[in-house]
């Protein structure tokens, strides 16, 4: 039987004053099981990214609960929830500070633990090979001296060094060339299978939300109109809305689903 990691219920986000609001999202229910993959798919607008910073406690709620492990995630202390909910975005420009080294960035790491492990500089080692980075050559630069693929695989190292249980990927390949893609979804699908951690992928690509995911929930204004296991969706659409995205999306056809 699944495991429930997180779960939302009647999860709501408005933007505005009382007289202008906008909905963002718009009573949403899901659960995120152990060990899997979900891709929350949708253009721009459509709730997602807003879905995926209620989850990081980034944003708070209009309305609706959320629980991690069964307990109401605004009864953990934020440091203690971001040890296991931990984040990889689009610019991985913007993650860094920009006054700080790529060995810097991963040190500081080791303050979200209680017991920070004497060893740190060996794991930052092991973190940066694993993620295809040598140590000599990245530990000293800054994020202006790094390639975009660079900085995403040093982000990504960070999360090795972290071990989240849940890992929210918002569009984490957007801004890198379609080689370095191919690279960056491998680690994250190795992250998956070495440590058994849940990732929501966050995309408006149908095609690689399809190649990643155990399952697929479509966002459009600000709910959530389909959900399933990523085969059904593509292969037997039920609203119209997802029948558009997969009709725009010209690489998504048999040799994709065979």
């Amino acid at each position: 039987m699944k495991k429930v990691l997180f779960k939302a219920r009647d999860l709501v986000r408005e933007f505005g004053t009382r007289k202008n609001r906008t909905v963002a999202v718009d009573h949403i229910n899901f659960e995120i099981y152990k060990g899997e993959i979900v891709s929350l798919v949708g253009q721009s607008g459509s709730g997602k990214t807003t879905t995926a910073r209620m989850i990081l406690r980034l944003l708070k709620p209009t309305g609706g609960t959320m629980e991690f492990e069964g307990e109401d995630i605004e009864a953990k202390r934020k440091k203690e929830y971001w040890r296991k909910v931990q984040a990889v975005f689009q610019d991985p420009y913007s993650s860094f500070n920009q006054f700080f080294s790529t060995k810097k960035v991963l040190l500081d790491s080791f303050k979200l633990f209680d017991n920070p492990s004497p060893e740190k500089e060996a794991l930052v080692r092991e973190a940066l090979k694993a993620v295809n980075l040598r140590y000599e050559e990245v530990a000293e630069k800054y994020p202006f001296e790094l390639s975009g693929g660079q900085r995403q695989r040093v982000m990504i190292a960070r999360i090795h060094l972290l071990k989240p249980k849940l890992l929210i990927a918002d569009e984490p390949t957007s801004m890198i060339d379609s080689i370095l893609r191919s690279s960056i979804l491998e680690l994250l699908l190795n992250l998956r299978k070495e440590e058994r951690s849940s990732i929501v992928f966050i995309t408006h690509d149908l095609g690689l939300a399809y190649y990643v995911s155990d399952r697929i929930f479509i966002m459009n204004e600000g709910k959530i109109v389909e959900r399933g296991e990523a085969e059904r969706v593509i292969t037997d659409p039920e609203d119209q809305y997802t029948k558009r995205l997969i009709a725009d999306v010209p690489n998504l056809s048999e040799e994709w689903i065979t």
